[in-house]
């Protein structure tokens, strides 16, 4: 670069210069409108300093301005450099600045200017790569927390076709903007992160292939791209499943990636011929270096109308240009390690296993780690006997190659819709060891050595309960950790159930006069089996235990906090033959309650605090105050009912002071801050509405904010802002 600019320069000395107050004038016109000088500043003091102006001349002149780069003069260009260099305070010859000046200028910015703290992003969906949900931050602490306020407010209520309810994009937050998805076509912004005002808006018009899409909506989140020589890109994957490289300052495509910014993701999908698509992705790609780790989601298979369907094939693209760099088969092709799991040839039809989560990785060791859902059939595999390797899975692949390092299958031929729920969490712990905990829908954690899969506690394959469904096939054992205990029950006994009342206990009693009950992994049975029973009552439910929210790791007490629910479900299988060539498909009972009480005893939904230097639990707390409709019920006049939470999928955050806890969807508008030690509520926070993504935090211009998506389901959905009043 430095040959090529200074051939490019030599043409340039007798151009004339323009001045500073033009330089200003031109990034006003051309810049400003992606760009403000306090980022440009921020830049300038960090990843420019100590690179050339030659440098940032010849940037500049290449990527800006973002819809037409290159377009302005020569002189423009040289105008807009020494404007950058005077807002950081980048010492340079007095006077107008000329081109043959930049070669021997140095970005160095003041050492005696006054900074503050630095900032600090939200740079993934999960923070950082390793999906720890922390933040480095104390500006709020236990002193000032019940001080938040709302600092500003962005409405989705404009993002289309329909208003959008509910929104779970969790926001990215680099170099001072925001980045998510809004609406039902997955529209993404840019918001200012100080102010909230909208930069820009990117809306994909996928026509068909979104009327056939399988998950319409905003998505999860996005991913962000910023490659060695500057180039800055969100990364997104759409409705219709395209995988699009937007510039992060313009949202325009790239049209160095792809086919103009595009790269189809149906291309080179092993699909099943009989079934229509069946794929999408609604958790953000994961960008590794210049890896884009892609995943895939399926409609949900509760009731699939075949058992052959698309495979969840995982893979890796070039983040510039798109190229195809690897493919991970999670279901194993003929004469491959694992195919001899999936019994009587039923690899070569079955789907899904895809990984609809969102993922982790740990760049020093070069590995991705994939949380691989279940195979085709939620709750009846009467198709695909055996335990069906790579599905219900954490597998560690090499990022650059796809290459498979280690793997471990925590549940074998699922029949539960027990699939892997969220990203692994990577723990450096305080003593130098590097795990990685994968949390599951059956309340277990399972902790490894994330080099090698080794496991930290020794895990014991256990006798299980055997089908009697017609067609059927369960494993004979099932993997339970010795360490940590079970962070939500499972299995039901009597004593799980509700007994409050002589008359609710004998509701339940009588409940179960026809339905099956018992320890973790009871298969389900049919609505209306031969022995007169109608299902089996399952804890926990589909939806977990854990799910795709994932728990909170802090590196500095080596403390892992998890988020679950507790809530039983009737698990019946019916034979539909006018609904699936399935021969039992599933009838989706609500959760059953009685005299309107949900039939699990409480807390239904809950926060456990383990420490991952010894796998013991340090403390619990019910997630949620008793729900206004369970304090007032008839039924309970006169019971001292313990605080109970609410069966919420909730979202939490770590930072160095706090822990940080919403209720999401189905709880109230309040967000609560926990002594991370103890688990005591020391704040609670209203909001406008109940919490629906889970919280992220930054740090920007000396400020620290928490932002999350709210909504109640009656008004469009928002974006706020918390943080504490400016003096």
């Amino acid at each position: 670069m430095r040959k090529i600019a200074g051939w490019f320069f030599a043409g340039l000395f007798l151009m004339p210069a323009l001045s500073q107050a033009e330089g200003e004038a031109t990034f006003g016109a051309h810049c400003a409108r992606c760009h403000a000088p306090v980022e440009i500043e921020r830049r300038m003091r960090g990843e420019w300093a100590g690179r050339s102006a030659d440098l940032l001349f010849e940037i500049t002149r290449q990527t800006m301005p973002g819809e037409s780069p290159g377009s302005l003069s020569d002189s423009e260009y040289v105008a807009v450099v020494a404007y950058m260099l005077d807002i950081a305070d980048v010492p340079r010859p007095e006077g107008e600045l000329r081109a043959e000046q930049l070669a021997s200028i140095s970005i160095q910015p003041a050492a005696d200017v006054e900074d503050g703290p630095p900032d600090v992003p939200w740079r993934n969906f999960g923070g950082e790569l390793n999906a720890n949900r922390y933040a480095p931050l104390s500006d709020i602490n236990a002193d000032n927390v019940n001080d938040l306020e709302i600092a500003w407010r962005w409405s989705a209520a404009n993002y289309g076709p329909t208003p959008e309810m509910r929104n779970v994009s969790m926001p990215i937050i680099r170099n001072g903007k925001l980045y998510m998805g809004a609406g039902q076509t997955r529209n993404i912004v840019s918001i200012d992160a100080a102010t909230g005002q909208t930069l820009w808006m990117w809306r994909p018009d996928e026509g068909e292939r979104f009327n056939q899409a399988a998950r319409k909506d905003s998505g999860k989140g996005v991913s962000f791209y910023e490659g060695a020589d500057g180039r800055r890109r969100v990364i997104v994957v759409t409705p219709g499943y395209f995988l699009v490289s937007l510039n992060a300052d313009t949202g325009l495509p790239d049209p160095d990636f792809g086919a103009g910014g595009w790269v189809d993701l149906t291309v080179g999908l092993r699909r099943a011929q009989n079934r229509n698509l069946d794929v999408g992705l609604t958790a953000p790609p994961l960008v590794v270096g210049d890896v884009i780790v892609v995943g895939s989601a399926h409609a949900v298979s509760f009731r699939p109308p075949s058992k052959a369907n698309v495979k969840g094939d995982v893979r890796g693209f070039d983040a510039r240009t798109g190229e195809l760099l690897w493919t991970f088969q999670s279901i194993p092709e003929p004469g491959e390690e694992g195919y001899d799991t999936w019994y009587n040839g039923s690899a070569l039809y079955t789907g899904n296993a895809g990984v609809w989560a969102p993922t982790s990785a740990d760049p020093e060791l070069g590995l991705v780690y994939l949380p691989v859902e279940s195979a085709t059939g939620d709750q009846y595999g009467g198709d695909r006997h055996g335990a069906n390797l790579f599905a219900n899975s954490l597998v560690a692949l090499d990022v650059k190659t796809g290459e498979r390092r280690w793997y471990f299958q925590h549940t074998h031929h699922d029949i539960w819709d027990w699939d892997t729920p969220s990203a692994p969490i990577l723990a450096d712990l305080p003593d130098g060891r590097k795990l990685v905990v994968l949390l599951t829908k059956q309340g277990l954690a399972f902790v490894f050595d994330r080099a090698t899969g080794e496991p930290v506690w020794p895990i014991e394959e256990r006798p299980v309960r055997q089908t009697d469904v017609p067609g059927e096939w369960t494993a004979p054992t099932q993997p339970f950790p010795t360490k940590p205990a079970a962070f939500d029950r499972h299995g039901v006994t009597r004593d799980d159930l509700i007994d409050y009342t002589p008359e609710i206990r004998a509701a339940v009693d009588e409940f179960l006069q026809d339905v099956r009950i018992g320890p973790l992994y009871t298969p389900p049975s049919l609505k209306d089996a031969p022995d007169g029973t109608r299902g089996t009552l399952t804890l926990p439910s589909s939806i977990g235990g854990a799910n795709w929210e994932g728990g909170a790791y802090d590196p500095g007490t080596g403390m892992l906090y998890v988020p679950s629910m507790t809530r039983a479900v009737l698990m019946q299988l019916v034979h539909d033959p006018e609904a699936s060539d399935i021969r039992y498909i599933s009838a989706r009972p609500s959760p059953p309650r009685v005299f309107d009480i949900p039939i699990a005893k409480p807390p239904w939904g809950r926060i456990t605090a383990i420490d991952l230097a010894s796998g013991e639990h340090r403390w619990m707390v019910a997630n949620g105050d008793t729900p206004k409709a369970i304090r007032e019920n008839p039924a309970l006049e006169g019971v001292d009912l313990p605080r109970t939470g609410k069966a919420t999928r909730a979202g939490i955050l770590v930072t160095d002071t706090l822990l940080f806890a919403g209720e999401s969807f189905g709880g109230d508008p309040v967000f609560r801050a926990h002594d991370k030690l103890t688990g005591e509520i020391l704040a609670e926070i209203d909001l406008p509405a109940t919490q629906n993504s889970p919280p992220s935090t930054y740090r920007l211009n000396g400020r620290q904010y928490i932002v999350m998506t709210v909504g109640d389901g009656k008004r469009p959905a928002e974006l706020i802002a918390l943080a504490l009043p400016q003096r």
